[in-house]
């Protein structure tokens, strides 16, 4: 019999459990807050689904044996579009949706071993919004939940903000055969990539310009104006930033414009973001999203994309990151207002439950001790044993 979990995964001890729970009601609260209702998703969905039209590898899908294509989902976004799209399609829009569950990702280690990753994820998809202004809610939205988390400055928050098409934008000055390796190399930052492309002078020194932009929204937004002119998506982009920027300063949170940044899942064709914050030893990501209006165009029938409707932003924090990030998980958890209720014959037994739930209908957290103790002080002591803050002993 095999006593270790599979390759990947981990059990999670009650502190952790706990922990984990805390930071999604925190979230979700939040959510609520700005008129985001819950969605649960299945955990299965069909490999056409999972893939979102070839946005996500097929190679990190956890297959399932079965009699049509099935798989467990890797990320939360595609199977919530899907539901909108579906059982949700007669319902007015925009849709604003929430969600939490697991997520499951697959990678091959050395020697092609599979792998499988469990991620307890919480997020928000608004779909059916075509303007700018979702972006902009769905921004401040994301800093209303950092703020939620009490993160403080040696976290050094930072949120990372790139766009598609800005970068398909700038890449038009390339010949069209070497884009998909350009963008591909910007993107995984592959300076020898990059300086492998077959390229003129001109070209490689100004790719290697690019590869290099990012900072201050105000100062790359200047750089990009020199080499694109007034282009309205960069005003665009200039005015959704003016609206995010004091929401930003507010929660303590940077703001880094990065033309070249595109996240791991190639499910976004507008914005894309990442929260980056400071862990122990290197930089943590605990947030990721985007718009995908092209995975929504998807699922939707024809008349939601002719009107317009056929569009969607969210995006997932990853809650184990949260929590590893601050430190929290310790086990047993200590809780001051959880008591141990206690006894010193056999025959207390009955009003030791009785008294045990007494103190729940009182809205308290108790647990039972089911043998008999010698004193009060041997109950105390295993009361701060079990993480208990008080003792109901029954002499």
């Amino acid at each position: 019999m095999a006593l270790q979990p599979a390759a990947g995964v981990r059990d999670l001890n009650p502190g952790e459990v706990e922990q984990n729970r805390s930071i999604c009601a925190q979230l979700s609260a939040v959510y609520r807050c700005w008129g985001y209702q819950q969605l649960t998703p299945p955990s299965v969905e069909r490999s056409d689904t999972l893939e979102a039209g070839g946005a996500i590898n097929e190679r990190e899908i956890v297959r399932l044996v079965s009699g049509e294509p099935l798989g467990l989902r890797p990320e939360l976004t595609a199977p919530i579009a899907r539901a909108a799209c579906t059982r949700l399609a007669s319902q007015p829009r925009p849709l604003r949706l929430w969600s939490e569950g697991t997520i499951f990702r697959s990678w091959f280690g050395e020697g092609g071993a599979q792998r499988i990753q469990e991620q307890l994820q919480s997020g928000v998809e608004l779909l059916g919004e075509p303007s700018a202004a979702a972006e902009a809610e769905l921004l401040r939205l994301l800093l209303a939940a950092v703020g939620s988390l009490g993160l403080d400055q040696r976290h050094r928050p930072r949120l990372l903000l790139g766009h598609h098409g800005l970068l398909s934008l700038l890449l038009e000055r390339l010949p069209e055969q070497v884009r998909p390796a350009a963008r591909t190399a910007l993107s995984g930052l592959d300076a020898l990539s990059l300086a492998s492309l077959p390229l003129g002078e001109e070209q490689r020194l100004w790719l290697q310009e690019l590869s290099r932009l990012r900072g201050a929204p105000a100062q790359v937004l200047e750089t990009l104006a020199v080499w694109l002119g007034q282009h309205p998506l960069l005003t665009s982009l200039a005015a959704t930033l003016e609206l995010v920027m004091p929401a930003a300063a507010r929660h303590g949170v940077s703001l880094q414009l990065d033309p070249t940044f595109q996240p791991h899942f190639s499910l976004y064709d507008g914005l894309v973001l990442k929260l980056v914050c400071q862990g122990s030893d290197a930089p943590v990501a605990i947030a990721s999203g985007g718009r995908y209006d092209a995975l929504v165009g998807r699922f939707c029938p024809p008349e939601a994309r002719q009107a317009n409707l056929a569009c969607g932003v969210g995006f997932g924090f990853d809650i184990e990151a949260i929590r590893e990030l601050a430190g929290q998980g310790e086990w047993p958890a200590q809780a001051s207002n959880r008591h141990l209720v206690s006894f010193s014959e056999q025959a207390g037994l009955a009003a030791a439950l009785d008294a045990l739930e007494t103190l729940h209908a009182a809205g308290l957290v108790a647990e039972l001790h089911g043998q008999p103790l010698v004193d009060r002080a041997a109950a105390e002591a295993l009361a701060s044993q079990r993480g208990c803050g008080a003792v109901e002993f029954l002499a």
